[in-house]
């Protein structure tokens, strides 16, 4: 197994939205840390198994749509979007942030990426006030989380998600209701 390299850790938000704001071609990838990652340089798709040509990663790249919007929010959603990977895949699993060059999109129409050159790890303080920006905003909204399975009959909500819970399969955020359902 490689060693880690060393990076620094960002502590605040803002500090993320920082670099962000002064920097392109930033993505967030939560995993073991760049270590493992940097020795392979792909991910597999959990699906099927199939390698993917570089590692599966999220842009925080500021999209020219959200222009004069809080770069604060966009991150803050860009990390919340994906913090149920630290539960899911383990307690080794953390958010990192890299600068790395799109070759391609996997499964998912995630980011693949390559040239990858580890910037600084995401610490829990940043975490906890991502899902405390995102808990603020005026709709329904919860972590990219897909169910452990879909109902008896195989059913989706019209939502795109599993029947009872709000859009992308997640429920909203704690404090929160969900959207109400429609189209059952």
């Amino acid at each position: 197994m490689a060693a880690t390299p060393r990076m620094t850790e960002l502590r605040d938000l803002d500090d993320l939205a920082s670099l962000v704001h002064r920097s392109d071609h930033l993505y967030i990838r939560w995993s073991r840390g760049p270590g493992p990652d940097l020795e392979r340089t792909s991910s597999t798709d959990t699906l099927t198994g199939v390698e993917l040509p570089g590692l599966s990663a999220n842009t925080l790249d500021v999209e020219p749509w959200w222009a004069g919007r809080s770069v604060r929010l966009w991150v803050a959603r860009r990390l919340y979007d994906y913090c149920h990977l630290r539960h899911d895949q383990g307690p080794q699993v953390r958010p990192w942030v890299l600068r790395g060059r799109e070759i391609g999109r996997g499964p998912d129409n995630e980011p693949l990426v390559t040239d990858v050159r580890p910037l600084a790890w995401v610490g829990s303080r940043v975490i906890a006030k991502a899902q405390a920006e995102v808990a603020r905003q005026r709709g329904p909204w919860g972590p990219m989380r897909r169910p452990p399975e879909h109902d008896a009959q195989g059913e989706y909500d019209t939502q795109g998600g599993p029947p009872g819970r709000g859009g992308h399969g997640a429920s909203a955020p704690p404090g929160r209701p969900s959207a109400p359902r429609r189209g059952r």
